[in-house]
Parts: structure tokens; sequence; C-alpha cells
């Protein structure tokens, strides 16, 4: 198998964008996956399937003026990477945080197209944002934000073109004001071009809930069938405390788990004896009505707050280890400690929260079960898939089909896993090739590389 050092191929890449190192971290872990692919016998091909699927097909740049309360103009940068469209149109969610730039939009989409292949829809890959903060803002700011950023993003959307999401800093709140303004500057009403809508105007039902859920049903699948255990008592750390995370520690919680972890970029709880329902009702009235900080909490949590901490730098035993915060969260010490205390599995839910190092400790690690974002983490983009369906019909489905469609999804992408590891590779190396795979035969097939 080749090394990092041997996918010479990649050298192009690294000249041009080293100013963009996120990005380069998920194409060489990519290209890792995949360097069986490109020593073989078609390997030429696939390394330029591969070094094309690595350019975006466009980025979209463009600054958003908006007033603030004080009557003053504000500027911020905008972006839409339009990745892929080889399986569908552009699917991907737009992230509003002071760290975005476009390197970090490159990571998150190319991450995106071999997620969305793995969902079996047909969905492209892309990604976008702005460097604008929502915190600190008032409901009125954001609103006005929202509303500048779709009055340039819209001139690129169609329901077969471009179907943006939501991601960090964009919920229901900022997909509702940005739809509203769709809607005011095209005058077309219930069309599809973005996902994450309320179900007042056209959302799915379980979609808030499905990346978060799509996680655990991952995570009890891989359990049951690796450790050939159920979730009842397992202590589960998950980091983060937002959409993902609440949602993945509520269905852990109705699986019997012990949720022992949340966090936010200022600290983490701790729940020594497994958070309570009562627990999991302030993190979220915290997060989604007051946007506040976990720290405002911690006299009305049974947890303990650590201050400045995250759930990877305690010396705490965990079973399940389910990073849903942000990227690279996961170091080399973190993760030696989790192994030193005996993790069973690593499964993300976040995009690339593991880094490179860390990664390599898990492979290493004797009987830990690693499960990259790509593919735990894809019930988001599924449920979204299938909300774009819904509209495309005109028709809202029962919360219990959509469920049951999240839950085979997940299913049948870790079938996709496990056919790998029987061939002699790993749960990681299966959910790469099979993504990776599937789009670069269709770009085959369309004749865009051969």
């Amino acid at each position: 198998m080749s090394t990092r050092g041997d996918l010479d191929f990649l050298d192009d890449l690294r000249r041009k964008y080293p100013h963009q190192p996120t990005f380069l971290q998920a194409v060489e872990e990519m290209a890792l996956a995949l360097s069986d692919l490109f020593d073989g016998p078609d390997g030429d091909f696939y390394q330029r399937a591969f070094l094309a699927m690595a350019e975006p097909e466009r980025i979209i740049a463009f600054r958003v003026s908006w007033m603030d309360d004080n009557g003053k103009i504000r500027f911020n940068r905008g972006w839409r990477v339009q990745f892929s469209s080889v399986l569908g149109p552009f699917k991907g969610g737009l992230r509003f945080h002071p760290t975005v730039d476009e390197g970090v939009l490159k990571f998150l989409g190319f991450e995106q197209i071999f997620k969305n292949a793995l969902t079996g829809l047909p969905l492209g890959g892309g990604k976008g944002g702005s460097d604008f903060d929502p915190k600190g803002k008032s409901d009125g700011e954001v609103r006005r934000f929202c509303e500048a950023f779709m009055s340039e993003l819209c001139r690129y959307l169609h329901p077969s073109t471009d179907v943006p999401a939501g991601d960090i800093g964009v919920g229901g709140r900022e997909i509702g004001y940005m739809y509203g303004q769709y809607k005011r500057i095209t005058n077309r009403h219930g069309v599809g071009v973005l996902t994450g809508k309320s179900m007042n105007f056209g959302g799915s039902e379980i979609r808030p809930e499905a990346t978060g859920y799509g996680l655990i049903y991952m995570t009890k699948i891989a359990v049951q069938r690796k450790l050939n255990r159920n979730l009842t008592d397992m202590r589960c750390a998950i980091s983060g405390s937002g959409n993902v995370a609440q949602f993945a520690a509520k269905k852990l919680l109705e699986f019997g788990a012990k949720v022992m972890t949340v966090s936010d970029s200022n600290g983490v709880i701790v729940f020594e004896s497994g958070m309570t329902a009562t627990d999991w009702d302030a993190v979220s009235d915290c997060k989604n009505k007051h946007r506040g900080r976990l720290s405002s909490i911690q006299d009305k949590v049974s947890g303990q707050y650590y201050d400045g901490e995250s759930p990877w730098s305690l010396d705490i035993k965990y079973d399940l280890a389910l990073p849903c915060a942000t990227q690279n969260e996961i170091d080399e010490k973190s993760a030696r400690q989790l192994v030193k205390n005996g993790v069973l599995g690593v499964l993300e839910g976040a995009n690339l929260p593991t880094d490179l190092e860390a990664q390599a400790v898990f492979r290493k690690a004797d009987g830990v079960i690693y499960v990259p974002g790509k593919a735990s983490n894809a019930g988001g983009v599924g449920v979204s898939g299938l909300e774009m369906s819904q509209n495309a019909q005109r028709l809202t489905w029962k919360s219990e089909k959509v469920d049951e469609k999240l839950h085979g999804m997940m299913d049948e992408i870790y079938s996709m896993m496990e056919e790998a590891e029987l061939s002699g590779g790993t749960l990681e190396q299966g959910a790469n090739r099979a993504g990776f795979l599937k789009v670069a035969t269709a770009m085959r097939e369309l004749g865009w590389v051969y």
C-alpha cells in the first residue's frame, strides 16, 4: 500500500494550494485509502478521475453587504463551491462561521462528493457559506445578513442545479430567512432550492434529526455486527452541542446508552452517571432557544462543567467516541489516550474531526471500529435528498416513512463498507472506495474522464 509520500500524482495540487491545508488533508486522506486502486491495473484512469474530482467545477465568490442594528453597513465574504455534478445537482450545506474561507469550503465540498454518493441518491457534491458569525448578533441582524446573502446566491440555485442545506451556524432560522428572500426575489413558490426547511413550507419530517439519528443507527449496526452487543449502558462521549450532537444524544438515550459528555468551544459537561432526559432538555433549551454557552447551565444539569476542556482532553474511559463538533478536534495525543482507555469504536458525526495522525492511531489499534464521517454522518444529506423528492412530488411523507428510509440507508452504507472488510480491507477503506468508484464510473460513462 502506498504511503503519504508516495502519492506523487498529488504534487501539482500541493503546489497550487499550500494555503489550503485542510483541503489538502482531506485529499491526501482519501488518496491514501484508495492507494490500492491507484497501484492497480486501471491505476492511471483512477488517478486522472481523482484529480478531476479534486478540482471544483466552479467556485462562486461574492461580497455580502448587510446593515447592523446601529444602521452601519457591514461586509462579509460569501462562497458557493460547486464541486461535482457527476451524480446530480450540487448538494451540500451552507456554513456561517468566522473560520470559513475558500479552503475550508473546498475540504467540505470534496468530502461531500463521496458522502452523497454513498446515500444511493442522485446527488452531486458542493458546499458554501460565509465568514459571518451569527453568535452575538441580534435576530434582526441575522435576518438582514441572510437576506443579503441569498440576494447574491439566488441566481445560481435551481432544483436541478444546486440545492444547499444548513451546516454550522445555519439552522432552521437561517434557512427560513434565506428561503423567504428567495421567494421574495424570484416569485417562485414551493421550489425545492433549499433543504432543512420548516414543515410549514416544504420541509421534511426527521430532517433536523437526520444526521444525529443516522450516526447512531450506524453506531448501533456496527456495535451489533462487530462486537455482538447492543448500546445499552455503553459509555458514549459526544463532542459538540449543536444539532448533530443533540439528536445523537437523544437517540442514544432511547437505546439505553450512557451519554457521558456534550461540549462547546468553551468547555465540556461530563455526566459521570450518564445524561438524563432533563439534562438533554436543558442543553437543547440553552442552544436552540437562548443560543447560549454550556457554562450558563452548569447549575441546571447533573453533570460537571470543565472550562477550556473537551471530551478528548480529559482522561476518562469511553466505550464509544462520537466527535460531532468540527474538523481536526481529535489529534494524535487524544487518540492515543482514547485507545489506552479502551475505546471500542470511533464514529464521526462531524466532517473530518480526526486528523491524519489520529486516524493512523485508530487504524493500528487492535479491535477499534473506525468509521469516517462521509459514511457515518451521511444521514443528513440522505434525508435532504428525500426532502427534494417530496418537494418535486408536492408531497409530505409521514415521519415513520422517512425514519424507515433513513435507517435503511445507513444499513446499506454499512453493508457496502462491510464488503470491503470481507475482502481484507477496513470499514474506512470500504466507505472511501464505494463512494469513489461510483463517481469515477459515472465520469467514465459520461465521457468526462477516460
